[in-house]
């Protein structure tokens, strides 16, 4: 048994050796002090075989990290940024990919690694020696895709390593003890000390994870963001339900998240961490269409109600078709994918200027009612060219226009 894990660990070494020179940062090694070891998320994600297309790789020395990252900077020319001043973290940027490097937490290494989040991220390589280091028994967690703490005190040295559990569980399915997420039920509203940037990167994370569903239902059932929302107005009925089968990989990859962000957050919250302007204004506007779903079906919609969605939506629809029931996607999509749909992608057959020279029309309510009536007739194709418009506008400014006694 000794020998099968000798041999299994020399396989692994061997691994991360070729690793590194396949991805050609082998050039990088005799920059860094003897005692450098290679840690966290590179070794695990090898391990898994979920490489990124950014490596980010992390370092720790024995001290002086960021003047060990100023050297290397300046000696090849890249970007440098301290991610943290007081703790001694840097971040040396390239064009292939990303390296950080940190000083050691304790007096070894080991020390270091048993202070980490969770075991799968507590494997080390030594650089210079070239050997695995697994005081925790990582490897034989990644190997049973189970997410362990043994020490759940280091959660809440860095709250932000409770958001990061469901990054982990959304990018691997990994299992885990009921203890751990009883303990972070328990400790959610320390997420609160946390700056909301990084919030927001774990979750934008967690919205493009491959397994992204049972991660954010598990966020919802325990209600992990109550001290930051009521939710009063969020379900997990479509989340539950979620189909996209319909939609191609890079529609799933491009919609997908915004419609996440809209189930797990509410509208307030949103704004509070400070997502992107168009996350929030994406968000509101589905959420707002989505409550419309909760009286009446889509079929049941007005010609101006979906006028109006169409042209509040057109850019983002997908992460609205979500919503639909699932014989309706298809259509909407094969609708929406087709540029030259009148409905689903407004458009002004006629523009103001030409309005206000035909009809001797001023800058005003009336013109821009006026150009969204023409918008919707010719988006129900009951008007096809510039002369039908021009008609269907002089009708519309009798029926429509102040009257003067």
């Amino acid at each position: 048994m000794e020998n099968d894990l000798i041999m299994n660990y020399e396989n692994i070494e061997n691994q991360i050796i070729q690793s590194i020179k396949k991805y050609n940062w082998e050039f990088l090694l005799k920059e860094l002090p003897l005692e450098s070891i290679l840690v966290g998320g590179y070794i695990r994600d090898l391990l898994l075989e979920n490489s990124n297309q950014i490596l980010d790789i992390d370092i720790v020395v024995p001290e002086n990290a960021l003047e060990i990252c100023k050297k290397i900077s300046k000696k090849f020319n890249c970007k440098f940024v301290v991610l943290d001043e007081i703790r001694n973290v840097g971040r040396i940027i390239f064009k292939e990919f990303v390296i950080d490097i940190a000083c050691r937490v304790g007096e070894t290494i080991i020390e270091d690694l048993e202070s980490r989040d969770f075991t799968i991220n507590s494997i080390g390589f030594h650089i210079n020696q070239r050997k695995i280091i697994d005081p925790q028994n990582g490897l034989i967690d990644l190997n049973l895709l189970k997410l362990n703490c043994p020490n759940k005190n280091n959660l809440i040295e860095d709250p932000l390593r409770i958001l990061r559990f469901f990054r982990f569980y959304s990018e691997y399915n990994f299992e885990f003890e009921d203890s751990l997420i009883n303990f972070i039920t328990e400790n959610k509203k320390l997420l609160k000390e946390v700056a909301t940037e990084r919030i927001i990167y774990e979750l934008r994370k967690i919205f493009k994870s491959k397994r992204s569903l049972k991660a954010l239902l598990l966020m919802n059932e325990i209600k992990l963001f109550d001290w930051l929302q009521t939710y009063e107005h969020l379900s997990t009925e479509y989340i539950s339900n979620l189909n996209f089968q319909s939609f191609t990989i890079k529609e799933v990859e491009s919609f997908l998240p915004i419609y996440y962000l809209t189930e797990v957050l509410e509208e307030g919250a949103i704004k509070k961490l400070k997502f992107s302007r168009f996350e929030i204004s994406s968000s509101k506007v589905i959420k707002k269409w989505k409550k419309k779903l909760i009286n009446k079906t889509i079929d049941q919609f007005t010609e101006l109600e979906r006028f109006e969605l169409h042209s509040e939506m057109e850019k983002i629809l997908p992460a609205f078709i979500f919503y639909l029931p699932f014989e309706d996607q298809n259509d909407w999509l094969v609708r929406w994918r087709d540029a030259s749909d009148k409905l689903f992608h407004p458009r002004h057959l006629i523009n103001g200027n030409i309005l206000k020279r035909h009809l001797n029309l001023h800058d005003g309510p009336l013109l821009g009612n006026l150009l969204n009536y023409l918008s919707k007739e010719y988006a129900f194709e009951r008007i096809n060219n510039f002369d039908e418009a021009i008609y269907e506008a002089g009708r519309w400014i009798q029926q429509n226009a102040p009257k003067c006694d």
